[in-house]
C-alpha cells in the first residue's frame, strides 16, 4: 500500500555529477574499456526500483469486482489481475488524486495548456481555477501510458519543475512496479472512493469500466492497432467529427488524434450508462450507437476486454429532472458543475450528421438529450 508520508530527497531522483579528473593515458584502449564499463553501469542503475533500501509496497492483484468494492482508509494500489500490465490506484479522497495526477492530466490532455513542458504550481493552479473547477474536481478518473508519464518525469527534472510529495511517490511507485523498465507498454489508472456530492458506489464502477478500457488501450498494442483502424476506417468522417466535437466541448485537447480515438473507444464501449455517454453527444440516434457498438464488438480482438464489452453494468436510470433536482441539493455546486459541461458542450457549434443532409445544433440537443452527470470527470 502507497502510505501518505514523506518521501526524503534522495528517493529517486537520479544525480549527474561531473567524473573526477582522470589522468591522460596514452592507451586508447583503456579510455574505451572504461567507457564501456560506464554504460554497462549506467544501464543497470536505470533498471534497478528506486529506494532499493526500502521495502516494496504491498500491490495485490485484484479482478474489476474486487477493485469497485474496495473500500480504501488510504491510498491502495492494485495490478488488474487479467492485465497485470494496468496499475490502479484506489485513492482514499480527491484531493489526494488531484495532487497527484492533475499536473500530469494538463501536460497530457488538457487543451490549451502546453504538452512539450510541465506546469509549475503556480501555473497549474491558474490553469485549474480557469477551468472552473478545483484540485479535487479537475478529474474524477485518470488513465496515462508508460510513454506520456516517462516523458512527464523527464521534463520535469529537464526544467527543474519542483514536484509535489504525491507526484514524487508516484515516480517512485513507477520505479518499483517497473513501468519504466521499457520492455513493454504499461498504463496507471485512478478512481476515487464514494463522496457524499456526487460519486456513489455505481458511479465508481462506471468509472473503473471507463479507466480499464483506456488501460489496456495503453498497455496492449493488438489492442490499441485496431482501436486506430477501427476510428480511421470503420468510422465516417462525420463520425469522427461529433466524437471530436463531443471531446472538445469536455476540454479534450482536439489536435491529438491519438486522444481522441483512445477517448472514442472508452466512451463507445466502457461506459454503459446513458447518465455518463449517449447518442445525443455524437449526434447520432440510439439506433445507430446501438449498431456501432455492435461492428466494435464483432472485429474486437478477443480477450478479457472483449468479454467485458459484452457485461454491461447494472443501470441506474432516473429522469434529468430527479437527476437536477437532487443535484441541486447536493454540496459543492455539482448542479452548476452539470451546467457547465452543457454549455460547453452547446457552444462547441454543430455536426453535420451522416446522410442527413442536415446539422442538428449543440444547444438543441442539450435540451432533449440525457445530461451525463460525470460526463466532465473522465479522463
Amino acid at each position: 500500500m502507497l502510505h501518505p508520508t514523506p518521501v526524503p530527497d534522495n528517493h529517486d531522483t537520479v544525480i549527474l555529477r561531473r567524473a573526477a579528473r582522470v589522468p591522460r593515458r596514452p592507451l586508447v584502449i583503456l579510455l574505451a574499456g572504461l567507457g564501456v564499463l560506464l554504460v554497462a553501469l549506467t544501464g543497470w542503475y536505470l533498471t534497478i526500483p528506486v529506494r532499493p533500501d526500502r521495502p516494496a509496497l504491498a500491490v495485490n492483484l485484484a479482478t474489476e469486482a474486487e477493485i469497485a468494492a474496495h473500500t480504501a482508509t488510504h491510498t491502495t494500489v492494485f495490478r488488474f489481475a487479467a492485465n497485470p500490465r494496468i496499475l490502479v490506484i484506489d485513492y482514499a479522497t480527491l484531493r489526494e488524486q488531484g495532487q497527484t495526477l492533475n499536473r500530469i492530466a494538463a501536460f497530457v490532455e488538457k487543451a490549451g495548456l502546453p504538452h512539450d513542458r510541465v506546469l509549475d504550481t503556480t501555473a497549474l493552479d491558474a490553469a485549474i481555477r480557469q477551468s472552473g473547477e478545483t484540485t479535487e474536481s479537475y478529474y474524477y478518473g485518470h488513465d496515462y501510458g508508460s510513454h506520456d508519464l516517462t516523458m512527464f518525469f523527464a521534463l520535469a527534472d529537464r526544467d527543474s519543475i519542483r514536484l509535489g510529495e504525491d507526484e514524487e511517490r508516484l515516480r517512485a511507485l513507477l520505479h518499483q512496479q517497473a513501468l519504466f523498465d521499457g520492455t513493454q507498454p504499461g498504463a496507471v489508472i485512478s478512481l476515487p472512493q464514494t463522496t457524499p456530492d456526487g460519486i456513489d458506489a455505481f458511479t465508481r464502477r462506471v468509472i473503473l469500466r471507463h479507466e480499464l478500457g483506456h488501460g489496456e488501450f495503453f498497455s496492449n498494442p493488438v489492442y490499441a492497432d485496431f482501436v486506430r483502424r477501427f476510428w480511421s476506417e470503420a468510422l465516417s468522417v462525420e463520425q469522427r467529427t461529433a466524437f471530436r466535437h463531443f471531446l472538445g466541448g469536455l476540454n479534450y485537447d482536439t489536435a491529438n488524434e491519438e486522444l481522441m480515438l483512445n477517448e472514442m473507444q472508452a466512451f463507445l464501449m466502457f461506459t454503459p450508462d446513458e447518465r455518463y455517454f449517449t447518442a445525443g453527444w455524437i449526434a447520432a440516434k440510439p439506433a445507430e450507437l446501438a449498431a456501432l457498438r455492435r461492428r466494435f464488438l464483432a472485429t474486437m480482438p478477443p480477450g478479457w476486454l472483449r468479454n467485458t464489452a459484452g457485461t454491461p453494468l447494472p443501470r441506474r436510470q432516473r429522469s434529468i429532472t430527479t437527476r437536477m433536482a437532487l443535484a441541486a441539493t447536493l454540496p459543492g455546486g455539482r448542479l452548476r458543475k452539470i451546467s457547465r459541461s452543457v454549455s460547453r458542450y452547446a457552444a462547441a457549434g454543430s455536426v453535420s450528421r451522416r446522410g442527413s443532409g442536415n446539422s442538428r445544433s449543440r444547444a438543441a440537443m442539450a435540451t432533449t438529450m440525457s445530461v451525463p452527470e460525470s460526463v466532465a470527470t473522465f479522463l
